[in-house]
């Protein structure tokens, strides 16, 4: 009975967590989806036991909120389900250890830190990163409760989910004490830490303002399958024709930028970044940029160099060194003017870690477009001739909030997010995507403009409020008078603050607990010493 009720806890937070996930309307349950698994770990002694336990509940939560990979690539959804659940148990296993050897009060704080410690790595570019799961984003499609993400990040909203979980939880556990050892203090506590933030969320929304720019920008949502486009050799033609159609329906006088999808110049040999003005298939494109040459285009292109050196990304190619890109590009009628390569690239399908090199064979497509792909480093901003200065977005890498506010640290004044979500058809996933792009609006105090290939094309407002959103499966063209911002937020100037010192506060625990450990073996070994 004992372990039936353990297993059934551990299922229940993994259910809990997947309900309060956008876009549910359920968003509150996250700041009570860890008590089961925190009553779990109250009641199981084996830390074996226990790390099972967790397991079931982190794979329940990413199977359940983040199934639909699986509609893309059946191994890449497998992979990532088993792996992500794995790696999110080690928090829970350093909190067991540390509460262990140095009480309650520690272990709860451990928690937090190993646990934010850990989304700060994932975050991070190491070849299987997968932050689609930090807490801070459960808080996506919530705006009005998270305003001051502009200080911390989504971090601020992680540190917050958790602090609240452990109150509560020590205020139920404390329910089966003795009447004289009964406090309703963790209560309090728990509804003050629930409360402040939300206060200080509407505070600053007071401020809320809708201000419009002198010039309009154009998104395009053609609504291209993604699996017709690479499958279609010779569809450039068709695509360009729908592009330039739907983007001719919205253009006026005052358009200074279009913006098209993630690929939207795609050909399956890919498209040469020094020959596009020569490139005869893209003809009806300088076309249209000549009929109109007061605005600039901001589109995806797949595309390649040739190389006069080897590097780590490039492959050999009739004796030439090519490097393959998933690409963006600022163009206009005299020529193209800056490109940026995706670098934040998808595990399994753009990218994988040296370890992982042996199974590369095994990946196929999961919201991507074909492997192989070299990256950059730099948050290099690209600059049209109308005065916008982009932070270019690829597909998956909005989902990065500090990455994402290094671009406007260096003078971006608008962020463009370009996407396919189509491989994951109409699921849940390309309803996350777009409220997590809300977040980074909200981080940055800027504008977001979004084009979709098959939706959710939309505008955000720098308090992340969408504007005109496009729904799944349609053709469309909006616009919008963005102004561009000059706002540097304290998450812009100084990155993610809270995450570098839970960094901090996990190395001395582990190291405190590492010095523990050693004492004890020496005092061991001391006493079982044969005396002389």
């Amino acid at each position: 009975m004992k372990r039936s009720k353990n297993l059934l806890f551990a299922f229940g937070s993994g259910l809990l967590l997947w309900a309060a996930w956008p876009v549910s309307p359920f968003t509150f349950l996250i700041f009570v989806a860890f008590i089961p698994l925190l009553w779990v770990e109250s009641k199981v002694v084996s830390k074996r036991k226990f790390f099972g336990l967790t397991y079931i509940t982190m794979f329940t939560w990413n199977v359940a909120t983040t199934w639909w990979i699986w509609n893309a690539s059946e191994i890449g959804a497998l992979m990532a389900f088993l792996a992500n659940s794995f790696l999110m148990c080690f928090p829970w296993l350093g909190f067991k250890i540390v509460r262990k050897q140095l009480g309650e009060n520690s272990g709860y704080l451990a928690l937090i830190a190993f646990w934010m410690c850990f989304e700060f790595i994932h975050l991070q570019d190491w070849g299987l990163s997968w932050p689609w799961l930090t807490l801070g984003n459960a808080l996506a499609n919530r705006p009005h409760w998270v305003q001051w993400y502009e200080y911390t990040g989504t971090s601020g909203g992680s540190f917050w989910i958790l602090l609240v979980n452990v109150f509560l939880f020590a205020y139920l556990k404390n329910r089966f004490k003795p009447p004289e050892e009964k406090t309703p203090r963790p209560l309090l506590l728990g509804i003050l830490i629930l409360i402040v933030p939300l206060l200080i969320s509407l505070l600053d929304g007071i401020h809320l303002r809708k201000r419009g720019g002198q010039s309009n920008i154009v998104i395009v949502q053609p609504n291209i399958d993604p699996y017709e486009k690479v499958d279609e050799a010779g569809s450039l033609d068709s695509q360009l024709f729908k592009l330039i159609s739907l983007s001719e329906q919205a253009i006026d006088s005052n358009t200074s930028l279009v913006v098209w999808p993630e690929t939207a110049l795609y050909t399956p040999s890919s498209i040469n970044e020094g020959a596009l003005e020569e490139n005869s298939l893209l003809g009806p494109l300088w076309t249209f940029l000549k009929r109109h040459p007061h605005l600039s285009l901001f589109t995806g292109i797949e595309s390649f160099r040739q190389l006069d050196n080897k590097t780590k990304y490039s492959r050999e190619i009739n004796g030439m060194n090519i490097e393959f890109y998933n690409s963006s590009a600022v163009i206009d009628s005299g020529g193209a003017h800056a490109f940026y390569h995706k670098s934040m690239l998808v595990p399994g399908v753009e990218t994988l870690p040296w370890f992982l090199k042996f199974i590369d064979q095994l990946f196929a497509k999961f919201g991507g477009t074909t492997a192989g792909y070299a990256k950059q480093s730099e948050r290099t901003v690209l600059e049209t001739k109308t005065g916008y200065k982009i932070a270019p977005a690829i597909c998956y890498e909005s989902i990065y909030g500090e990455f994402m506010s290094r671009y406007v640290r260096n003078g971006a004044n608008i962020i463009c997010i370009i996407t396919n979500d189509g491989w994951w058809k109409n699921t849940p996933g390309h309803k996350q995507h777009m409220n997590y792009a809300r977040l980074r609006a909200i981080e940055t105090r800027t504008w977001v403009v979004r084009s979709a290939n098959t939706g959710i094309s939309c505008f955000i407002d720098p308090y992340g409020r969408v504007i005109d959103p496009q729904p799944w499966d349609k053709a469309a063209a909006i616009k919008l008078n963005v102004p561009s911002s000059n706002t540097k937020t304290l998450f812009v100037r100084e990155g993610d603050i809270i995450s570098r010192a839970m960094i901090v506060l996990s190395v001395l625990f582990i190291a405190w607990n590492l010095g523990i450990w050693i004492k004890r073996k020496s005092i061991a070994k001391k006493m079982n010493s044969p005396k002389v």
